[in-house]
């Protein structure tokens, strides 16, 4: 049913704790927006089903207060998004309310913050002339954010072509200007600014439909770049228990990883993780560019004492930012912690509304859901040629590192990228406590990223790393002979076959997120480290005991480390190299 300029009124008919029932007077859509009135206080809702005359409504603030007959104006808009300049290095909650504006130490019902500066002005460089044609998506002009063009595009939600009437000179104007005045196919003139609305919910298409190439994202982990490495525009998540290090291991991905922008969701985390996200992060040296890394990075927060709803609406929000960004034809990468919270909002608007519950009362089209949200992820040819991609990595806390409950195996499905997080590996303190062979990556089978990694790493570089995972499998397999029978129990050489793989494991998948030369190992540096560690494994060695072995890989461990810890190609670099040679003719087989 279409909808009249007369907007749709209602009352509530039932609240349940953040879900109110609410009898409609007239047309309303799914995923529509409304206010509900509590005296002064206007409070924000989503509807999430329609049955009839009345609307199920989640309201993103507490209903504590409210009452049946209450009345209620609906908008005739889904959640949207505000887009423009002045996104980068902003605080936001799930509902883009700018948190460095709100007064007080708590959030206020009913308080909105506008998102962007409307009085300040940006120096705009047209791009585009009078008589281009553009489509949705297409570039007007830019502006300088920070240090980052931000361009100025045709809104997402323009159908068709459009053929610019005229556009401003080179100048300062504020977002709210008219920067450019196009003409539809109609012959109708629009007048646009810098800024544009998009639903959260439905995903941007600004681009067009081709076969896209397969490139390694660079992310400087070793253990991540070289055994399990995940694609630019792919998708990846990271379960693991409490005190495996998920937050480092972001703030390693935020600094090293090779993208332009940084969006970090936190969605539903304990709210002192997300204060140390906020007094940390700004303090962050971004090593791409000598600057603080907030300057390319942006912060959706909503902690698990807010209303569950707002925590739903954060993933949504975090992702259309991106995809603006990725109009761009930047590289942006977004993380997620914890889409754990981010099911629980799920399960729990589910269960009010009653609706027939799957596994651990988790909504039964979970997978789905969880599916089609990874789904917005991706690397993409924009219109006009350029390219621009989303590399997503979500963070999951299954309740006692249960990698088996709903929110991980639903994850799984949809993901291409596994990074399993170890408890015993975090109590050992090998960090990053990433399980190497619980850990997989769907990528590294594709022929597409075979053939680049054999085009711009080495030749045989696919069969090295299964060689390098292999050798981590044999070795595990010693360690649990070793445990029953105890050292005398086995021979010496399965002694030797468990310590190379220990060499494996402390040089190539242990690294230091604190060490300013080893928290972050570029591709050519990690090729060179996996070489030395394969020298090992097909050098052959003598040795007595099981004694002697220990003693010589802990000396080789102990200089490849050293190694590690040197600027590549240094001095002392080549220094701990030669020690090592000489290690490995000190006990070489004649």
């Amino acid at each position: 049913m279409e909808k009249t300029n007369k907007m749709t009124k209602g009352k509530v008919a039932g609240i349940i704790a953040n879900l109110v029932f609410v009898e409609v007077d007239g047309p309303v859509q799914q995923n529509e927006i409304c206010y509900i009135n509590l005296g002064e206080t206007r409070l924000m809702a989503e509807v999430i089903k329609v049955i009839g005359t009345q609307a199920y409504v989640q309201v993103f603030e507490s209903t504590r207060g409210l009452k049946v007959d209450d009345t209620v104006d609906f908008t005739g808009h889904m959640l949207e998004v505000t887009l423009g300049p002045g996104i980068l290095s902003k605080n936001f909650d799930g509902l883009q309310n700018d948190l460095d504006k709100m007064e007080g130490v708590f959030l206020k019902r009913g308080e909105h913050t506008n998102p962007l500066e409307d009085d300040k002005k940006w120096e705009f460089k047209p791009i585009a002339k009078p008589g281009d044609v553009l489509e949705a998506g297409g570039w007007l002009g830019e502006v300088k954010e920070n240090w980052m063009p931000h361009k100025i595009m045709i809104p997402f939600k323009f159908d068709g072509k459009y053929t610019i009437k005229s556009i401003v000179d080179e100048g300062n104007y504020t977002i709210k200007d008219t920067i450019a005045v196009v003409t539809d196919e109609n012959g109708k003139d629009i007048d646009l600014t810098m800024v544009q609305k998009w639903p959260v919910k439905l995903a941007v298409k600004a681009y067009k439909e081709k076969p896209r190439p397969f490139k390694l994202l660079e992310t400087g982990v070793r253990v991540i770049d070289t055994l399990n490495p995940i694609a630019e525009g792919g998708t990846g998540f990271i379960p693991g228990p409490f005190g495996t290090g998920k937050t480092v291991l972001q703030h390693a991905l935020s600094k090293q990883a090779e993208a332009d922008m940084i969006i970090v969701a936190a969605c539903g985390e304990r709210a002192n993780e997300v204060v140390e996200i906020f007094t940390e992060f700004p303090e962050l040296d971004d090593p791409r560019t000598g600057r603080k890394l907030m300057e390319r990075t942006t912060i959706i927060a909503n902690t698990s004492n807010m209303p569950v709803a707002a925590r739903e609406a954060s993933v949504y929000t975090a992702m259309t930012l991106a995809e603006y960004y990725r109009a761009m034809g930047l590289k942006i990468l977004l993380l997620a912690d914890s889409t754990s919270r981010w099911a629980q909002a799920l399960r729990e608007m589910s269960n009010r509304m009653e609706e027939l519950p799957g596994q651990d009362a988790f909504p039964m089209d979970l997978p789905a859901i969880i599916s089609n949200f990874y789904s917005r992820a991706g690397f993409t040819y924009l219109n006009n040629g350029s390219t621009g991609s989303i590399t997503f990595i979500g963070t999951v806390s299954p309740a006692g590192g249960n990698l088996k409950e709903p929110v991980t195996e639903s994850t799984k499905k949809a993901a291409r990228c596994f990074y399993a997080l170890s408890q015993q590996r975090a109590d050992s303190k090998r960090y990053p406590a990433i399980d190497p062979l619980e850990s997989y990556s769907k990528y590294a089978e594709y022929p597409e990223l075979e053939e680049y990694f054999r085009d711009s790493i080495d030749p045989e570089w696919p069969e090295k790393i299964r060689l390098a995972r292999d050798i981590l499998i044999r070795s595990r397999e010693v360690a649990e002979q070793i445990n029953i029978l105890g050292d005398d129990g086995v021979p010496v050489e399965y002694h030797e076959r468990f310590w190379k793989g220990e060499v494996m494991d402390f040089i190539i998948c242990q690294q230091d997120a604190f060490d300013k030369v080893d928290c972050s190992a570029p591709l050519e540096r990690q090729k060179y480290m996996l070489n030395l560690v394969l020298d090992i494994y097909h050098t052959d060695f003598t040795f007595e005991s099981f004694e002697e072995v220990s003693t010589y890989f802990k000396k080789v461990i102990n200089t490849l480390k050293q190694m590690n810890y040197s600027v590549y190609e240094s001095e002392k670099y080549y220094e701990s190299e030669k020690e090592f040679n000489s290690l490995i003719e000190e006990r070489k087989t004649a």
